[in-house]
């Protein structure tokens, strides 16, 4: 099986080494790889060209884009139809390649979804993962593929239109998704083609992150994504907003005296106990769970503003 592996790059110094290192023990003469850089300084660009000098079937291409249309460049160069996806910033375990693309010969499938483990440091980190990806236990049938960890063969990539080059931050595998779905492409999840991919260090880049999904999410338009319901990410959003709402209208009234202060009281109450048992049980872990109430109030902040900036953009 020929496979063309597609990757874009912005300043990713202190990972490309590990990403392009494994990748090349996993490779073959049957694989390329294909990397458009946005504009990285100059230490990403050399340890690429470092692997370029020493792998023939690597093509580096330099073109100033969004992550969208690095993606398209990246696809629309490829010479081989099993296209394989991972992003800067993750580092593929062992075997990744081969469980990833594995289903392409046994099944007629349009998308292979891996999977990815988040990695942290130090327990604030491991909070910030509750909120950012998918544990391992919740991996199921109706997985929806991540760039993270993705192959699909070019043909479905061309009919449906490739990825949303409007979005300029993320999303756009989201979009793509999307249009999968609507293209009744055929999915297939392999759990065991894993990628590492590591938590936001800062809680400012972590805020960052999330106020930039929220914000993309809202500019998809997308409201109701097929299978999802009211968990669709935009529906979460909105009912994020409605729950800050009835707080603020609590307030109001507490200060005005319309209202006791112990609903208020009540509710906040309620909301921290309902954060850190979530988030206790899925880590079994008291200080975790501790983290994780200030990590629920930092995302909230960040999914409310990034929404709303979205929607008014």
């Amino acid at each position: 099986m020929k496979v063309s592996i597609c990757i874009t790059v912005l300043n990713e110094s202190e990972t490309v080494d590990e990403l392009m290192s494994s990748l090349v023990s996993q490779m073959t003469k049957r694989y390329e790889v294909i990397i458009v850089d946005s504009g990285s300084n100059y230490k990403t660009v050399k340890i690429i060209n470092f692997f370029q000098k020493e792998n023939k079937s690597l093509v580096f291409l330099k073109e100033k884009c969004n992550r969208a249309k690095g993606r398209n460049l990246a696809i629309d160069m490829a010479k081989n139809e099993i296209i394989v996806m991972t992003d800067a910033g993750c580092i593929p375990t062992k075997n990744w390649l081969k469980n990833i693309t594995k289903p392409f010969l046994f099944s007629n499938v349009d998308v292979v979804a891996g999977f990815y483990h988040m990695i942290y440091k130090n327990k604030l980190q491991k909070a910030e993962s509750f909120f950012l990806g998918v544990l391992p236990k919740n991996f199921s049938n109706d997985f929806l593929p991540s760039t993270r960890s993705i192959a699909f063969k070019k043909e479905i990539w061309e009919k449906v239109g490739g990825f949303p080059e409007y979005l300029d931050e993320a999303a756009e595998d989201t979009v793509f998704n999307y249009k999968l779905i609507k293209n009744n492409a055929k999915f297939a999840r392999v759990k065991n083609a894993i990628v590492e991919w590591g938590m936001p260090e800062f809680i400012k880049d972590y805020f960052k992150k999330i106020f930039t999904y929220a914000k993309s999410d809202a500019k998809t338009k997308i409201w109701i994504f097929p299978g999802k319901g009211l968990t669709s990410h935009n529906i979460k959003s909105f009912f994020v907003i409605l729950r800050y709402l009835v707080f603020w209208g609590l307030l109001i009234l507490t200060i005005t005296k319309l209202l006791s202060p112990f609903y208020l009281y009540f509710v906040l109450f309620v909301y921290i106990i309902y954060i850190f048992r979530k988030v206790y049980i899925a880590f079994g872990e008291f200080d975790t769970a501790l983290l994780g109430i200030f990590v629920q109030f930092i995302t909230d902040f960040a999914v409310i503003t990034g929404f709303l900036s979205g929607l008014i953009g």
